[in-house]
């Protein structure tokens, strides 16, 4: 603690001295705070620690300069009284601190440590961008090695943490949903299933363990939050590995717990929990394509590819010119089945784009690392970005992000499923941005769910993705699915030979011979 005070008094001494510095309030000033902390309780500096995040977005009373030097000296200040205090009030309540052995301190010390840690890195996703592959692998290998050694050091050091520090079950549950949500997230990112496979498996250890059984028999509706999103995050995983057997298990318990927290709790998203159940149960029902067998039972097909089922190429077919890099799946149509924000039909093109899972403890190495040298190497699957109801600026980022970072000689495909929109009248010219296109996200008011305000003919539809918005991305090889009322939009524009760049004529011209029936865009 008295190195702790000496940091705290020398910060802010260098900062009163530094020029330009303004007052500060002794609420929030590290200096009164060290002074405190010589001679309050442990409650008193909780609270402290409290007022101190709470003030951490006000600290604007210096120049930008101070303020940057101050709140770094803050948070660190801060993460070393949070983690002394919660040791000294856990650790008090067994006994003498001065009977505890030092190096159960210190895996107590240590565990704190991580776990804030993991928090801060966990937190951090959130400000990474979501276009583009290549700025955000370093922050996940840097989280991933952050919560796989969090999660080791807790399995190593249990009874300790057990004794010392009143580690809870439901405190290690939270620990395997980060884990999960780790690997669902870099799946998103990469298109490698075989992420799914480990979300897949820290999930299923939290409900097999009941880590989260005790929650409901606390007093804080936080934590049953918690494990609802717990719930919904599997549902999600257990969809897209269709373990559609699983998710039916998991509906009804979701069921129970979400009965039980509204009854338990009087809260105000009661009818959101309702919703989330109404959209899994219209999501199972839409979603699977079944089949009978020989024995008159149902099989659950997946759309996915599997590696000894990949169709034989007839013969003549040119291999290698090009290869599916990057896709786009949009999804903006009214009143369809959703669950989180993945439409019935994102979720069977995405599955369409992407080869089985393999495990991945034999095929890959830690995320975030390159693969071995040594290991077989296999065809990756495509990059996706999944949009819900883009706003066009931000489709249009999403796209250009794609294009920027298309490797050569790979293909990137867009599928388009969005209400139509519709010219209103007849021009006089048939350009790329006279016969209509689709809608992108907008907060315009809806009739009946579906219909399009009328707009004069010389006002463009302002939400409108019209095919000539598509023509700078010909520029690379591009092919285009369009699900819609208005896909003859599309079809119209794409039999304009301006459509097409003079780049694609070295490639049209390779596959002249082999695929001399080789669909165009307009098929």
């Amino acid at each position: 603690m008295c190195l702790l005070y000496n940091v705290i008094v020398d910060s802010s001494t260098m900062l009163s001295k530094s020029p330009g510095c303004l007052e500060m309030k002794k609420s929030t000033g590290v200096e009164d705070t060290a002074r405190k902390c010589k001679s309050i309780t442990i409650k008193t500096k909780v609270k402290i620690i409290e007022r101190l995040y709470q003030s951490e977005n006000k600290l604007v009373l210096v120049s930008s300069f101070h303020a940057a030097l101050y709140i770094p000296v803050v948070l660190y200040c801060t993460t070393i009284l949070r983690t002394e205090f919660a040791l000294n009030e856990i650790m008090s309540s067994g006994g003498a601190e001065d009977d505890i052995p030092q190096g159960e301190r210190k895996t107590v010390t240590d565990f704190c440590y991580l776990l804030d840690k993991s928090k801060q890195l966990f937190n951090g996703l959130r400000d990474l961008p979501q276009y583009g592959q290549k700025q955000w692998q370093s922050y996940f290998g840097r989280t991933f090695d952050v919560y796989t050694k969090l999660w080791k050091f807790q399995q190593q050091h249990r009874q300790v943490l057990d004794n010392r520090y009143g580690l809870k079950r439901w405190q290690i549950g939270e620990i395997a949903s980060k884990i999960g949500q780790l690997y669902y997230h870099y799946y998103l990112r990469t298109s490698e299933t075989s992420y799914l496979n480990e979300a897949f498996s820290f999930y299923s250890a939290i409900r097999q363990r009941s880590y989260y059984s005790q929650v409901n028999k606390e007093d804080r509706p936080e934590l049953v939050v918690k494990k609802l999103r717990y719930y919904a995050r599997f549902i999600v995983v257990c969809l897209l590995l269709n373990k559609m057997d699983v998710v039916k298990d998991l509906v009804k318990e979701l069921s129970d717990e979400i009965e039980d927290y509204t009854h338990r709790f009087n809260t105000e998203d009661q009818v959101e929990w309702n919703l989330v159940l109404q959209e899994v149960a219209a999501f199972i029902e839409a979603d699977p394509v079944m089949v009978l067998n020989d024995d008159n039972t149902i099989v659950i097909t997946s759309n996915r590819l599997a590696e000894t089922g990949a169709p034989l190429l007839e013969q003549g077919m040119i291999v290698g010119q090009l290869s599916l890099a990057d896709a786009l799946i949009i999804g903006n149509c009214n009143n369809q089945v959703k669950f989180s924000e993945l439409t019935v039909d994102m979720f069977r093109m995405l599955q369409a784009l992407e080869r089985e899972p393999m495990n991945l403890a034999s095929q890959m190495n830690k995320p975030g690392m390159q693969e071995s040298a040594d290991k077989p190497t296999r065809r990756e699957n495509p990059h996706k970005y999944l949009l819900y109801k883009p706003t066009f600026s931000q489709l249009y980022t999403f796209l250009a992000a794609s294009f920027k970072e298309l490797p050569a000689n790979s293909v990137l495909l867009i599928y388009l499923s969005a209400t139509g929109v519709f010219p209103t009248g007849r021009s006089d010219s048939e350009g790329p941005y006279d016969f209509g296109g689709v809608l992108t996200n907008s907060n315009r008011d809806i009739i009946n769910g579906d219909a399009i305000h009328k707009r004069n003919q010389s006002q463009k539809e302002m939400h409108c993705l019209h095919p000539g918005d598509l023509y700078p991305f010909t520029r690379k090889p591009l092919f285009i699915i369009v699900d819609s009322s208005n896909s003859v939009a599309y079809k119209l524009s794409a039999s304009d030979p301006e459509f097409y760049p003079s780049s694609y004529s070295a490639y049209a011209e390779s596959y002249e011979d082999g695929c001399e029936d080789y669909p165009t865009l307009s098929d």
